[in-house]
């Protein structure tokens, strides 16, 4: 760019030098002061020019920087959001499942089901949590962000699915126990009238 500008400049004043020599009549005459301001506001459009430019890269800078923040804020929100779905399971082992458990109306053959049914969950959620971990901390394969992205993404909703799972799974059993409750209510009722 300041080399046009140059070439420029140099074949403006070498016709403005080879012009001052001639001396016909009816030689067309320029006045200089409108040539030496064309020459400034060339250079100077240059100048800006320069300028544009590396405004314009620094643009390009800022825009993959941002890119790369936010493919990191979405890994974030999806690791939290995991994490946060394996409390719920978490909750609802300690809690439900327990209170399943120790229910009167769950027959002893039916506990070992029940347990495993939920054991194959959470083993399924600590699986979930110890790939994210190598994800994270190896560069898994040297893959880009948003590859390891839509990795979280996946793995994400494969959490939401669990928990999906053990909150149905635990009003089926809830159900079991209420209506066998509700049997035994029955069946146990006074029938004297």
């Amino acid at each position: 760019m300041k080399t046009k500008i140059k070439i420029l400049v140099m074949s403006v004043a070498l016709t403005l030098c080879m012009s001052g020599n001639a001396t016909a009549q009816g030689m067309p005459t320029y006045d200089n002061t409108n040539f030496i301001s064309l020459v400034k506001q060339l250079i100077e459009s240059g100048k800006q020019t320069a300028q544009m430019i590396k405004s314009v890269k620094f643009l390009k800078d800022a825009k993959e920087a941002i890119e790369k923040v936010s493919s990191v804020v979405q890994q974030l929100r999806a690791v939290e959001e995991i994490g946060q779905n394996n409390q719920r399971l978490i909750n609802v082992m300690q809690n439900d499942v327990q209170d399943i458990l120790n229910s009167p109306y769950i027959k002893p053959d039916e506990v070992s089901k029940v347990v495993e049914s939920f054991d194959a969950i959470v083993q399924n959620s600590l699986d979930t949590v110890d790939f994210i971990d190598e994800v994270l901390s190896n560069d898994y394969l040297k893959m880009s962000d948003a590859e390891r992205a839509e990795i979280l993404k996946t793995k994400e909703l494969e959490s939401k699915q669990m928990v999906s799972t053990i909150t149905t799974k635990t009003k089926r059993y809830r159900d079991i126990i209420s209506f066998r409750k509700m049997q035994d209510k029955v069946n146990n009722r006074e029938t004297e009238y």
